[in-house]
């Protein structure tokens, strides 16, 4: 049955353009579900049905994985087993019958203008890599792109205003940036990628110290140094710039249609967890500003 995982493997990664993250997870997830069915005895992948799925997320549920993570498992077997089914391993999928875990809905969590000055303004930009911290801090809040794909983007990727994101699933958007993240773009080019980049041939924008392309790991270390440096008692990563720029374009009237091709989300449900939180932000607003609402 390795065998048949290894494949697919090979399928989601090279043909059908699945993110890094999400191969790594289904490949962990169904080796999991190997050793599962090796302790079980069960020894052809034709013999699995519904019922051993069941008793396989039960253990999960008995070991006390999250809800999230046995959502992702589900979306791991449905897919792989899909592909059996297009490959004519097996005859019928046996997750049609397996629904995903209610998941409990939590906020995202976002930072509010005060305090998103007070870590742009934490950053030493006098220095070349003070230039490229001052910028992917601006550009995650000016652009609302995910961590992955800022240090993805290549130098032709950018053309005034405007920058091209490939994004989950290898699927193209654009997404803009105004004035303030334009001057720290040039200045970053001109006094600092022109210093990182040394004698490297890299077309990637983002740099590490080295001269070779920042990493995803890069980033949140660079995060963690400047929420340190600001005094912030609070968490910031940078998938929370992500929140924070979907709750003030939200907060400043943009409707969620915009936000939503913005953000490349696939789905409108999945931009509308914003608007509890823009929504709460009218009612501080309302309750503060409104003579009889105290």
């Amino acid at each position: 049955m390795k065998q048949f995982v290894d494949e697919f493997i090979r399928y989601i990664e090279v043909e059908k353009g699945y993110s890094k993250e999400t191969v790594k997870n289904y490949e962990r997830d169904l080796e999991l579900f190997l050793d599962f069915l090796k302790s079980e005895g069960i020894r052809k992948i034709q013999s699995i049905d519904y019922s051993i799925l069941r008793m396989y997320l039960m253990s999960l549920y008995n070991k006390q994985y999250s809800k999230k993570t046995i959502s992702r498992v589900i979306s791991a077997l449905r897919t792989f087993f899909k592909y059996l089914v297009s490959e004519n391993v097996i005859v019928n999928n046996p997750c049609t019958l397996l629904s995903n875990p209610k998941l409990d809905k939590r906020l995202p969590n976002y930072v509010n203008y005060e305090e998103l000055d007070i870590l742009m303004n934490s950053v030493d930009t006098t220095t070349p890599l003070g230039k490229r911290d001052a910028l992917i801090l601006e550009m995650l809040y000016s652009t609302g792109i995910r961590v992955s794909e800022l240090v993805h983007l290549k130098l032709s990727d950018i053309t005034r205003g405007e920058i091209r994101i490939i994004g989950k699933g290898n699927k193209e958007r654009i997404v803009l940036y105004g004035q303030v993240c334009e001057k720290k773009l040039i200045d970053y080019a001109k006094n600092g990628r022109s210093n990182l980049a040394k004698n490297s041939n890299t077309q990637y924008l983002f740099l590490n110290k080295n001269g070779k392309p920042l990493s995803v790991r890069g980033v949140e270390l660079i995060f963690e140094n400047i929420v340190r440096k600001s005094g912030l008692k609070i968490h910031v990563t940078p998938h929370t710039f992500r929140h924070t720029f979907a709750t003030h374009m939200l907060n400043e009237g943009a409707d969620l249609k915009s936000v939503q091709e913005l953000l490349g989300h696939e789905n409108l449900s999945t931009t509308q967890v914003y608007t509890h939180v823009s929504n709460a932000h009218l009612r501080e607003v309302y309750l503060k500003a409104h003579p009889r609402a105290k």
